[in-house]
């Protein structure tokens, strides 16, 4: 954990040296089709898809996952004492999770489902686009319902703070996710 913030500095050294590279590479080889982002162009490019560049269903994707990891965590789930509470509890989310799965299995089994492709198949159609929240949402749900009937959650802020700590939990991909994607673009943008 000690060596995050080095590896971040590099990821950004990295970004810094491929905009030096590319500038003299275009400059020194000008038919190589390589593009500099010090050009007019690639600041261009680079402050304005910056967002765009971002935004893509994997951001949303951690946000979802650290919000339902959060929930899980602060629920109690993995800490099971054997209290009649935290027993109906489980039987509780044990239920729910069978209603779940059985609602799922009717809108992506039958001939004709609303989450199935246009010819029918799983992969891809919006149900394969949408697992990751699907599975994202079933743990929020989950854990707020197991927290709720335990008694851990015995407040609404008890769930926002564990979706809260679930986001700055998974702060450190998000930065990562940022640096990443970001020098990922711009090689993209410098040589293709």
């Amino acid at each position: 954990m000690k060596k995050l913030p080095y590896v971040a500095i590099v990821l950004m050294a990295v970004q810094l040296l491929l905009m030096l590279v590319s500038w003299i590479y275009s400059a020194a080889f000008p038919a190589s089709g390589v593009r500099s982002l010090l050009s007019g162009e690639g600041i261009r490019w680079f402050l304005g898809l910056f967002a765009d560049t971002l935004a893509t269903p994997l951001l949303v994707w951690l946000l979802l996952l650290s919000m339902a990891y959060g929930c899980m965590r602060r629920c109690g789930v993995f800490s099971f004492q054997g209290t009649y509470r935290e027993g109906r509890a489980r039987m509780v989310t044990l239920l729910l999770l069978v209603i779940f799965i059985a609602v799922l299995l009717l809108l992506t089994a039958m001939p004709h489902a609303v989450l199935l492709s246009a010819t029918g198949r799983l992969w891809p159609s919006p149900f394969s686009a949408s697992i990751i929240p699907v599975v994202a949402f079933l743990g929020i749900l989950l854990s707020c319902v197991y927290g709720i009937v335990s008694g851990r959650f015995d407040t609404l802020s008890g769930i926002y703070d564990a979706l809260l700590y679930g986001i700055r939990s998974g702060a450190p991909f998000l930065l990562f996710y940022v640096l990443v994607a970001q020098v990922y673009a711009s090689l993209l943008f410098c040589f293709l």
